[in-house]
């Protein structure tokens, strides 16, 4: 996916495409000096390839589709539809806007158009993409069809009807799982003549969602055979590695391919795009900020609507996507009023009805600019946009071009903006345009073994069915066979010899997240008028709408007065206040099991089941431009979580200086009195589930007489908005700060400024000297070592796991919020000094695996991350958190650089 590459002086010239004039246009008065493009990309259009249409498609419906302009399929259209209607299982994995809804809708209405008894379900991961394709199919108004939505808005005057009548049914696997499968009696009419299964955007089902989705449909298929049906699948996904694996371990059957792509696809202008520095404006410890990336889109979105584009602009969060929108209003509000009118934000946690009137508004063309969560990244067929702005890694190269495949949808040339926000992997992407132009698109990764997954699945399963042994090798083999036996344990379900069944009057489906949200939603709701906002996922609501936390909601502002989990239930209260809300919360590490480990002379690379203990202990309140007003406590419940990570530990003599070789971490320091123990600082993060939410740091003592400050580090992502935080510790210990206190009695990095004058390229162990006081390491480097004296490593380790978590998604398919890190110079389980990245999830997600296969690769991008950043001792763009509940400190970026050279340099030499 490369392109050719425009120098922007030569975007003038009269053969200039739209994409071109358009960039253009928002990088115009921009000083040379402060100019914020790093690459620019062209990427050629294409011609279509076309095919008959096939024998076996009903004259009528080809009518109503050529009525509607399209005049013959695309090749990969007619093979894709072609294997359906034959009875084989496939998947059709091309780009955006390929017309892969053509490839299910010819072969399920050709069936249904010839009044055979035959039904069909598709399911979608969101409900305004099933209402996108419900209208579509709608539209073609084929004789014979009933087609009908069976989701959460559906009236429930309705639903009768359509289990009734419908023979096309557009939902969610929310509702199949609560909705259908819950009460597959009232559907059996239904189920006996289920002929087709759709699957639409099949590549979003990963992680702890996926997993949940793939045991459901197992259970969607054992429901239909219980009732003489076997439905063929068909799967629709963006371009993707291996679709045909991934299908097959999604549905657990064998799928047939379809990966050719011969539709036509308008040339694109891609610009990737670091925001400047601000002069005026210094962050924690005097770093270096950029302009913030939102802020950079809103005035992007805004310029793009002076032109008359139709534009959507991605931003990372329900809150981020909501100050987007406002700031372009306001920008267009000075220029022309009735302007600002034709942008809106569009978000998950709506009402139905205000999303409803949106998707009018985008597709009538009222909206010109509409900043949007991901929500509309597989949402309403918007054809004919002219620019995409991305506001940060969407986390997945398959979302990244899925979002910019937005733009052009209708053959034009187009616009898409890469906007970098002030973070570790979107300045490597920036600086590094090959690993996200060039790079083949990643495999999602889903674990249906996952006991936290598998144990509801399998009630729900024995819930609707009797499960017999046969059945097992479906939902696991031996997996499912230990699960069930815990389950039978607990008195959940019984074991006969003909199998398990089901002991309870109450069916568990109601209590089964399948995205993760371990319950009901919280709803949000104002207090005077007693109107319900939204709604926020349960995981998130101790960041999202804590007591204090500033809400937004379609542009307005509110501010949480109350939170009852009980109930479920966030009391707020309109206000416009001139400051946001960022969350704090302590963090704690234990290792439960190691289930692989690699040792690579001194060094550790390990893999296996963890224990994070977290709260949120507290939040900041902070004015616009970063200035921190006061700090309010909080006491909300501690939330644990049993997981899946990757660590690796690091021994003294290769940390410290040549003159510590061989002398134990504590033999460094005053380990003799506890309150001058050797320092160890923890770096930690919580993670969201696949709705994602935000988070931030803190401290807390680890035990033993060497005591930890542990730091939870994180990101404001996906669909929740960010809250607000603080710094606790435990046991009143003097070094709560998270700074600790080193042999010499300073904390920290013992004043050191650091720097990376001298780094060489990654991997080659070339020594980074610290600039300021004095050199990198004190005493000379044992060999292979990196020479850092015991106070600077808390500051060394910090700030390799905060890079570490920022660069992970550029190897496994995850958001940075689907994972968590912890450092600490001593652990008491490892007995080193450890750097944990840890899956987000209960039992993980299979991230935690992808860190460890990819370990040096990740490694060497963190280093090369760090040393490519102009700053001079750390900054937001490589080892600084915005979240860091410590305040960034002790950060030690020059140590960081040495600490993965040691480990880089051990690993190479000893194999790996």
């Amino acid at each position: 996916m490369g392109g050719t590459v425009v120098p922007l002086c030569q975007a003038r010239r009269v053969d200039e495409s739209r994409g071109q004039r358009l960039l253009r246009r928002v990088t115009a008065g921009i000083p040379s000096r402060e100019h914020p493009v790093t690459h620019v990309a062209n990427l050629p259009g294409r011609a279509a390839r076309y095919a008959e249409w096939p024998s076996w498609a009903d004259p009528a419906v080809i009518a109503a589709l050529r009525d509607c302009g399209v005049s013959a399929p695309w090749a990969h259209q007619a093979e894709a539809a072609s294997h359906a209607y034959e009875g084989r299982h496939v998947v059709i994995s091309t780009g955006t806007a390929s017309g892969k809804s053509l490839a299910y809708q010819l072969p399920v209405l050709s069936r249904l158009a010839a009044g055979e008894k035959a039904n069909a379900l598709y399911l979608s991961p969101t409900k305004a993409l099933g209402a996108d394709q419900l209208r579509s199919v709608s539209s073609l108004d084929v004789s014979g069809v009933r087609a009908a939505a069976f989701d959460g808005d559906t009236p429930m005057a309705e639903r009768d009807w359509v289990r009734a009548h419908a023979n096309w049914v557009f939902t969610n696997p929310d509702m199949l799982h609560r909705g259908i499968l819950s009460a597959h009696g009232r559907w059996a009419t239904f189920f006996r003549r289920l002929r087709y299964v759709v699957v639409d955007e099949c590549h979003s089902y990963r992680g702890v969602f996926g997993s949940h989705v793939a045991l459901l449909l197992r259970r969607l298929r054992r429901v239909a055979e219980h009732y003489g049906a076997s439905p063929v699948f068909v799967l629709a996904s963006a371009t993707t590695a291996s679709p045909a694996s991934f299908a097959s371990r999604l549905t657990g059957v064998s799928c047939v391919a379809v990966t050719e792509d011969a539709s036509p696809r308008g040339a694109r202008t891609v610009a990737l795009w670091e925001p400047p520095l601000l002069d005026e404006l210094t962050g924690e410890n005097g770093a270096p900020v950029r302009r913030p990336a939102g802020a950079e889109t809103s005035r992007i979105l805004a310029d793009l609507v002076l032109e008359g584009a139709r534009s959507l602009a991605f931003i990372r969060s329900r809150r981020g996507a909501e100050l987007a929108a406002l700031g372009a209003r306001r920008i267009l509000s000075e220029v022309d009023p009735v302007l600002s009118e034709t942008v809106a934000a569009y978000r998950s946690g709506y009402l139905p009805e205000e999303r409803r009137a949106l998707e009018a508004a985008l597709l009538s063309g009222r909206l010109l600019g509409v900043a949007t969560t991901n929500a509309l990244e597989l949402g309403v067929d918007i054809a004919g946009l002219d620019a995409v702005v991305l506001a940060g890694y969407p986390g997945t190269l398959a979302s990244f071009w899925q979002q910019a495949g937005r733009a052009g949808r209708s053959g034009d040339s187009a616009l898409v903006v890469f906007v970098a926000r002030d973070d570790p992997l979107d300045t490597y992407l920036v600086h590094h345009p090959a690993a996200l132009l060039s790079r083949p698109v990643e495999t999602a990764v889903l674990d249906p073994t996952n006991p936290y997954v598998l144990a509801p699945q399998l009630a729900c399963a024995v819930a609707e069915l009797p499960l017999t042994v046969p059945e097992l090798e479906a939902f696991g083999g031996p997996a499912a066979l230990e699960v069930l036996a815990e389950l039978a344990e607990q008195k959940l379900l019984r074991r006969r010899s003909s199998g398990w069944y089901w002991t309870s009057r109450d069916r568990p489906h109601a209590e089964v997240g399948i995205r993760g949200t371990g319950g009901e939603q919280i709803a949000v709701v104002e207090s005077d008028s007693s109107r319900m906002l939204g709604t926020v996922d349960p995981g998130s609501a101790c960041y999202a709408v804590h007591p204090g936390a500033v809400y937004l909601h379609q542009g307005s502002s509110y501010v949480v007065d109350e939170l009852d989990l009980e109930t479920g239930l966030a009391l707020v209260h309109a206000e416009n206040p001139d400051w946001t809300t960022t969350p704090r919360e302590v963090v704690d590490i234990s290792v439960l099991s190691t289930q692989e480990k690699q040792d690579y002379g001194g060094v550790s690379v390990c893999l296996g089941e963890v224990a994070v203990t977290s709260q949120v202990v507290g939040y900041l309140r902070r004015r616009p431009s970063g200035e921190v007003l006061d700090h309010t406590p909080l006491d909300l419940p501690e939330q644990s979580l049993r997981t899946r990570a990757v660590w690796y530990t690091v021994s003294a003599e290769l940390l410290g200086p040549a003159a510590d070789a061989g002398r134990g971490w504590r033999g460094g320091a005053r380990t003799a009195d506890a309150s001058a123990a050797a320092s160890s600082s923890a770096a930690g993060s919580t993670a969201a589930d696949d709705s994602p939410q935000a988070a931030s740091h803190s401290s807390a003592a680890a035990s033993g007489s060497a005591y930890a400050a542990a730091v939870s580090e994180s990101s404001d992502g996906g669909d929740f908005a960010a809250s607000a935080g603080s710094s606790a510790a435990a046991g009143g210990n003097p070094a709560a700060s998270g700074s600790g206190v080193s042999g010499d009695g300073e904390a920290g990095t013992g004043g050191h400024r650091v720097g990376t004058e001298g780094a060489g390229p990654v991997g080659t162990g070339q020594e980074t000297q610290a600039s300021g006081r004095g050199p990198a390491h004190e005493g000379g480097r044992a060999p292979g070592g990196a020479g850092l004296v015991p106070a600077r490593v808390p500051g060394a380790l910090h700030a390799a796991e905060h890079a570490a978590i920022g660069l992970l998604p550029l190897f496994a398919t995850c958001d940075r919020w689907d994972i968590g890190g912890v450092s600490t110079a001593w652990h008491e389980d490892t007995g080193e000094a450890t750097v944990f990245v840890h899956d987000g999830h209960p039992g993980g997600a299979g991230f935690a695996e992808r860190g460890y296969a990819a370990i040096v690769p990740w490694l060497a991008a963190t280093r090369e991350a760090i040393v490519s950043c102009e700053c001079p001792t750390g900054c937001p763009s490589c080892v600084q958190s915005p979240k860091c509940g410590n305040g960034n400190d002790p950060l030690d970026k020059a140590g960081a650089v040495a600490v993965l050279d040691t480990v880089l340099g051990a690993l190479r030499l000893h194999g790996a």
